[in-house]
């Protein structure tokens, strides 16, 4: 015989509330027993949480100093295009008042040189 007693309904309905009642007891007992282990992955995620922040935290620091470091950098090297085109237009400007003063000075030779034949020719006329 499986089941010798006369299972009424109010019986069956005893069971299943003494069946519900010992499930909610052991999930309590579970969860008080695991309350150690949660506390413990809790700290843990928590460490974790705090750690990752301080990576992003640190991460967007050596950004904003490679970024800072690429500004001063493109800086200096737009000052120095800068000072090299000054440099280039004050060179080009020298040399055409070289070219200028050469010129000058071939234009008074010419005429210093045309002046004294001038005079020969006079003095010889004379």
């Amino acid at each position: 015989m499986k089941n010798a007693r006369n299972n009424e309904v109010s019986d069956r309905r005893a069971a299943s509330a003494d069946a519900k009642a010992a499930l909610l007891n052991a999930y309590r007992v579970a969860k008080t027993a695991a309350e150690p282990a949660r506390m413990a992955r809790q700290a843990q995620r928590a460490a974790i949480a705090t750690a990752r922040e301080e990576r992003r935290v640190e991460r967007e620091r050596v950004k904003l100093e490679e970024q800072k470091r690429t500004e001063i950098a493109a800086a200096e090297r737009k000052a120095a295009a800068e000072a090299a085109v000054v440099a280039e237009s004050e060179a080009r400007e020298g040399a055409e008042k070289a070219r200028i003063a050469r010129m000058i000075e071939d234009e008074a030779a010419r005429k210093a040189e045309r002046d004294r034949r001038y005079a020969n020719r006079k003095a010889r006329q004379a």
